[in-house]
């Protein structure tokens, strides 16, 4: 393992804040979201923070390293540009699986668009093992891999977080993202103890540190990056920082960012204070040296696995029942959450939705469509399929708003905007009516 860059104390930069992050005092680095930077085009306030020095990390969701597929060629590609555009020293993305379903297992192809656990089983590791391998080979830089927040757990799981971890640090000698809210997360929905995964992963492979707030409801706790920093949170980076120094540690904050502009500052002094005041010896880095083998794993595995993905993924967008062994409760209670996050983001990616409709209107149509219409591209393709649906079930009746929406949905659903030209207009027009029909 080569030596870990040191990254020193930074912040998620988010188009929300940039002004914001740009101002802050003793910002040595920003991560910023992989799928939503282009190389061309920069924002910027990236390309100002470079020009004074500030590193910027490209931190990935949509590879979905823990599925039973082989990564994506073109995802890596795009990854790999943005981490060269930024001159990043690593790239960083998850344990998880983000999609599920299609030819492998002869079911319909289908979307979380969100962070699912992987099971802690050996199958699972050797499939994990085999795309991380894939995605090192691909990339110009260090990957590093983050532990994620669950509500629930897998039935038959074989090891422990930690143990799960060291052991893909052993065979793949990829770099770990250690998000100590996660772990207060999964303490509290899975009762899994956040000391003893310490003890177990192996900390000088450690990259960086998420650090980031939620809230609990009904004895859940959720990972929403748009609270401050609880206690219990920055006492599991204490105890992190007593173990190892990290290269790295980053506060995250996606919505729900404070008026008061000190506040994310104050956070981010916080998080330095509890490191420094934690003390660890610095331990040496890399000091494992574990070869990366290239061998991919057998297809009878990736299958297995693809079929235990689909079979949940389909129970919590589809509606199918849960596999045996899961916790409905959990389930209905994940299902309802990614039902929520997916109206959300489609109202951010399409906000003239909730404009045409109405806020409440908007969301309560979402959510009944959701029910019936598990997403299987990407939130702008649901944000067109969902007007679609509105406008074929006519669940839009007052005449304004339905010309507003048909107008909205014509000049998007080409491939081009239809605007200025009135045949393909007319075209589109009469194969929508004949849909109505």
């Amino acid at each position: 393992m080569e030596h870990l860059t040191h990254l020193g104390t930074g912040i998620g930069w988010r188009p929300e804040i940039a002004d914001i992050v740009e101002a802050m005092p003793g910002i040595d680095w920003v991560e910023a979201v992989a799928e939503n930077l282009c190389p061309g085009h920069l924002p910027d306030s990236l390309l100002r923070l470079r020009e004074r020095g500030v590193t910027v990390v490209p931190h990935g969701v949509s590879l979905g390293l823990g599925g039973a597929d082989r990564p994506d060629e073109q995802r890596l590609a795009d990854l790999a540009a943005r981490a060269e555009a930024l001159g990043s020293p690593l790239v960083t993305e998850h344990i998880a699986f983000v999609r599920a379903g299609g030819e492998r297992t002869a079911t319909q192809p289908l979307e979380a668009g969100h962070l699912l656990p992987v099971p802690r089983t050996r199958d699972a590791l050797d499939v994990l093992c085999a795309n991380i391998r894939i995605a090192q080979e691909a990339l110009p830089v260090p990957l590093a891999v983050e532990n994620i927040a669950a509500l629930f757990g897998w039935p038959g799981e074989e090891m422990s977080e930690g143990q799960f971890l060291y052991e893909l640090v052993e065979r793949t000698g990829v770099r770990l993202l250690i998000d100590v809210a996660n772990l207060h997360t999964n303490h509290v929905n899975r009762g899994e103890d956040p000391a003893k995964a310490l003890d177990e992963l192996p900390v000088e492979a450690i990259a960086y540190v998420h650090v980031a707030g939620g809230f609990e409801r009904d004895g859940v706790w959720h990972d929403s990056h748009a609270h401050p920093v609880p206690r219990p949170v920055l006492d599991i980076l204490a105890d992190l920082a007593s173990r190892v120094t990290p290269p790295g540690v980053l506060l995250e904050r996606d919505e729900n960012f404070p008026e008061d502009e000190g506040e994310l500052g104050r956070e981010v002094a916080t998080i330095r204070e509890t490191v420094a005041a934690a003390a660890a010896t610095p331990s040496p880095p890399g000091s494992r040296s574990t070869p990366v083998h290239a061998s991919d794993v057998d297809e009878s595995v990736r299958g297995r696995v693809g079929l235990a993905q689909a079979a949940l993924l389909s129970s919590l967008v589809a509606g199918t029942p849960a596999p045996e062994g899961f916790d409905r409760a959990r389930l209905a209670v994940q299902s309802r959450a990614l039902a929520g996050k997916r109206a959300d983001i489609v109202a951010k990616v399409a906000p003239e939705l909730p404009v045409v409709l109405g806020a409440s209107a908007y969301r309560t149509a979402f959510l009944a469509y959701a029910q019936r219409r598990p997403m299987a591209g990407g939130y702008r393709r649901d944000a067109l399929d969902f007007a679609e649906d509105l406008l074929l079930t006519q669940a839009v009746q007052e005449p304004g708003a339905r010309r507003r929406l048909t107008q909205w949905w014509l000049e998007r659903s080409g491939p081009a905007p239809l605007t200025g030209r009135p045949v393909a207009r007319a075209l589109r027009a009469a194969r929508f009516a004949l849909r109505r029909g």
